[in-house]
């Protein structure tokens, strides 16, 4: 029983996914009692045997650690009730327009509604289209329910989530000073350091970070295009003017920009501003023409229609296992049309049947292309042309 008469202390909902395990892994080692609450009842399972159900360092062991402890899973909406805290983390998706869905959260908080209480504070976690706060807000006192509720936008990158969780500030948004008061005394488990904004400020505050990511991706993406095609190495130069010069320090290196997060933000920014985000969509047009610039290149240089190329590195990024709007499988889907055959390769990924074993791919193809660098592939020695528009390991990248 906490401090304020509830039976556990945090509910996350949507908790065994990418963002939500990892805070509720985070806040049970931190000494909470902590319910995850999700509708996919395999993944559930899994964590409940003590598995985690993807790739993020750290983790495993405090699942360990905590399960069946400080820490329970389940597929149950009811205990939704048992908490004070609320943290809603679940997906906010685009179509296949790109047109983001702006309800889907509040629609999730209203298939809650039977099972919330008076006292709970609600902390929404997913990136969201501005004015959903408001929007639940709304739907709570159209209920009925006395309940605070804030805005704490996910902050964490892939593979750094505990790490991340524990060192990076935590946005707190809410209405009122109770609601600041006991957000904050629940993220004080994690950070000492909260940063307060309204809610419509914490979701301009995410929806921005995202998108500078992604134009900072493209805009390195486009020095990699206009470099190549004068036949000089992008990443040589880029090392020549990061070289102790503080003001290109974040000039990113070329690579895919994918993931479930920054183009479905880029594109939510741009519908919430009626559309006129014109670097946003140049970024994207930037970022998803990649694959097919490369493929293009190498038509130029090579019987492509003969050759078998393999594809080295399926996640959307080094060190995961996500495949989520990875442009590795549109660099597959590009290649199926216009090479003789593609082989694919990736030491995480482990729900593709069609993947096949590294010596195979090495073995097989006439052409390699690294889609996500991965680290086992920065020293891989190989007679075959290969292709790495990241330039890892040293290797030329010029197409």
């Amino acid at each position: 029983m906490n401090p304020n008469g509830f039976e556990r202390d945090v509910v996350v909902v949507g908790g065994c996914g990418h963002v939500g395990l990892p805070l509720g892994l985070a806040l049970a080692d931190a000494g909470l009692s902590v319910v995850l609450y999700d509708i996919a009842a395999l993944t559930v399972e899994r964590v409940a045997a003590g598995e985690m159900p993807f790739v993020e360092p750290g983790t495993e062991e405090i699942l360990r650690r905590v399960i069946g402890d400080r820490l329970t899973v389940t597929t149950d909406p009811a205990a939704v009730s048992s908490a004070e805290y609320v943290v809603v983390v679940i997906g906010t998706p685009v179509d296949e327009h790109l047109n983001p869905d702006p309800m889907v959260v509040s629609v999730a908080v209203e298939e809650l509604a039977d099972h919330l209480v008076d006292g709970q504070v609600m902390v929404l976690r997913s990136t969201v289209f501005p004015g959903t706060t408001a929007v639940v807000e709304k739907i709570l006192a159209h209920l009925g329910r006395r309940i605070e509720v804030a805005f704490c936008p996910e902050r964490i990158a892939e593979g750094r989530a505990i790490e991340e969780l524990r060192e990076l500030p935590q946005i707190v948004a809410s209405r009122t000073e109770d609601g600041y008061r006991r957000t904050e005394a629940l993220f004080a488990h994690l950070t000492e350091r909260t940063v307060r904004v309204s809610p419509e400020e914490a979701e301009l505050a995410k929806l921005f970070t995202n998108s500078w990511r992604y134009l900072k991706f493209a805009i390195a993406n486009q020095f990699f295009m206009i470099a190549n095609d004068f036949g000089v190495d992008y990443e040589r130069v880029r090392s020549a003017v990061r070289y102790e010069y503080p003001r290109a320090a974040d000039l990113p290196g070329a690579g895919f920009a994918a993931g479930p997060c920054l183009l479905k933000d880029t594109m939510q920014l741009a519908a919430f501003n009626n559309n006129n985000f014109v670097l946003g969509h140049s970024a994207m047009l930037v970022n998803e023409g990649l694959p097919l610039y490369i493929v293009s290149k190498l038509e130029e240089r090579f019987p492509l229609a003969e050759m078998t190329v393999g594809i080295l590195g399926m996640a959307f990024k080094a060190g995961s296992d996500d495949t989520r709007s990875s442009l590795s499988y549109k660099l597959k889907r590009i290649l199926k049309f216009r090479a003789r055959h593609v082989v694919c390769h990736d030491p995480y990924v482990t729900t593709d049947p069609e993947l096949s074993a590294l010596e195979d791919v090495v073995k097989q193809a006439d052409l390699l292309i690294v889609g996500a660098p991965h680290a086992q592939y920065a020293a891989l020695e190989t007679e075959v042309p290969l292709v790495d528009v990241t330039g890892s390991g040293g290797r030329s990248v010029a197409l």
